[in-house]
This record gives structure tokens, sequence and C-alpha cells, in this order.
């Protein structure tokens, strides 16, 4: 399900194609100037075929009126550099341990390649890209993360340089915003001291979503959306579902942070949070301006 080839269309005729579009037109209009944030991560990152649908769902966006803003991750990019390093990622809670050689790695694989690779798909699609870490406008500060073990509060991991976020100040996404282009957020944010701070990209993503009061939160993975422990997909969840679901382990590891964040975004505010399967070709654009149930969307109450 990684891959997949361009779909067909020349069947289909010029009427049934009018009909498509007219359909989506509720949705535009519901959301034509509202912004949604989107983080984007997982298959959707590494696929070349998903990259391109991708970058034309974000364009495509754009162009009806709707204020996309990407954030993105990395964590495969990482990984991958610090194996050419000769170094071992290691994870506490679903959180990366970032020692300031590893926080080097990340700056430089979140900052730059990921980042610009992510802006030129973008830009390639017919849309005007600009790629933003916290540290640029003074966007997000950050203080060290003390991580509190699950099953006893009392005992805190040491987790380096992985940040938790004291402020967010999106005064340039705004500006870049109403300027036409569309926000790429790489997920670093900078201390008291101008010290550098890896924060997950989930957290990044539905903290930025509720200081923008966004309309939407899509968090693009590598499942359906989150499943239960013979596979089938919540179609919704509650927050006291929530708890009882990472209580019995179903819900575990890195998907926790990612839960916590939208959890956080949809009691903040944020009109609609959903957990969406980016291998599927062309996942925003069904989940945006169709009217099927799509992924697990996160309830405030």
């Amino acid at each position: 399900m990684t891959t997949h080839t361009p779909v067909d269309l020349s069947h289909i005729q010029p009427r049934e194609k009018a009909e498509i579009l007219a359909q989506a037109l509720p949705y535009i209009r519901k959301y034509h100037g509202k912004t949604m944030v989107i983080k984007y991560g997982g298959n959707a990152m590494t696929d070349p075929a998903l990259q391109q649908d991708f970058a034309e769902d974000v364009v495509l966006l754009k162009l009806v009126g709707i204020n996309p803003v990407v954030v993105h991750g990395g964590g495969p990019q990482i990984e991958t550099l610090l194996q050419r390093l000769g170094k071992k990622g290691q994870f506490i809670q679903g959180m990366r341990v970032t020692d300031a050689e590893t926080m080097e790695v990340v700056e430089w694989v979140l900052g730059g390649e990921v980042q610009q690779d992510i802006v030129g798909l973008i830009n390639a699609a017919g849309g005007k890209a600009v790629g933003l870490t916290g540290r640029d406008g003074a966007m997000i500060r950050a203080q060290k993360l003390r991580l509190s073990d699950q099953k006893d509060p009392k005992v805190e991991h040491d987790v380096g340089q992985v940040g938790d976020i004291v402020s967010v100040d999106p005064s340039v996404v705004k500006a870049l915003q109403d300027d036409a282009f569309i926000p790429v957020v790489s997920p670093i944010g900078f201390g008291e001291n101008n010290e550098s701070y890896n924060i997950n990209a989930d957290v990044v993503a539905a903290k930025l979503a509720t200081v923008l009061q966004a309309e939407k939160l899509l968090m693009l993975t590598n499942i359906p959306g989150v499943l239960d422990k013979e596979g089938q997909l919540f179609t919704e969840l509650t927050p006291r579902r929530i708890d009882e679901l990472v209580e019995d382990g179903t819900i575990s590891g890195g998907m926790i942070p990612k839960i916590a964040g939208a959890l956080d975004a949809a009691k903040s505010g944020v009109n609609a949070v959903h957990i969406i399967d980016g291998r599927v070709p062309h996942a925003l654009l069904l989940e945006v301006l169709g009217n099927q149930p799509f992924g697990t969307m996160i309830r405030s109450h």
C-alpha cells in the first residue's frame, strides 16, 4: 500500500467530472478563508507518488481559498543519518532522546533537508511554500521537557534537548498566509539561553492549530487511524475512551503524544481533529472535500 499507480481517469466523461467538482462546492464554501493545520509524516513523506499527491492537495486547498499550514516530522530521515554516523536512536515513551550531537542532526535534517524537500514539492506543484523553524519570527519558545514515567509519576526521564512548548507566536505564519504563501514548519524550538529543542511534531501541530484557531487539524499517519486490539478502526474517540485505551495499552508508544496533542487541540477550540491514513492517495482531499467518514475523529467531550 506504500506505492500506487496513477489512476487513469480518461474514461470519465466531462459531465461526470463536472458533477464531482460540484459535489465539492459545499465543502469549499464551508472552509473558504479558514485555516487547516496538517501534520505531514510517515509514508506520505517517503513514497514519491504520495509526496506528489500531498503537494497537489495542499496547493489545491490554497487555490480554493483554504489556508493550509504544514507541520512536518522526519523521524525516519533522522534515524537514517544517525545510523550513518554510527549512532543508535533511543526512545522513551515515544519521545526521541536528544543529546547535543543528536540535536545537531535533528536541526540539519528537519530544518534543512526534509523541510526544503517539502517546500520544493509544493512549489513544483504550483504553490508558493516558505520553510520555517520555531526560531523564525520567535515563533516557538520552549523549555526542557520533564517527562514523568507513565507507571510511576515520581520517576522522571531525562530525554536531553527535547522541548516542551512555552509559547507560540503565530505572527510570521499569519503574515505568510495573508501574502498567499504556504508555511512549512519544522518542529524546532528555542530556549531562553538560545539553545535548540527538538519538539514532537504532533505536539507542535496541535499547539499551532490552537493558537491559529484552525478549523481543522489533520494528522497523517501510517495506519487508517486509531485501531483497537483487533485492528478495527475507531471512527471517533472521546477523552474518557482515550484514557481507557492508554490504560490497557491499546494506545502506546508514538501514538501517545499524537493523541494527547489532538485531544488538547480539540479541547482548546479546534473544530475538528482527524487522524487519517497518509498512505491513501490524495488523503487530504478525501477528508476535506468528501462526505464519507475518514480516519479517526478526536472529540473534546
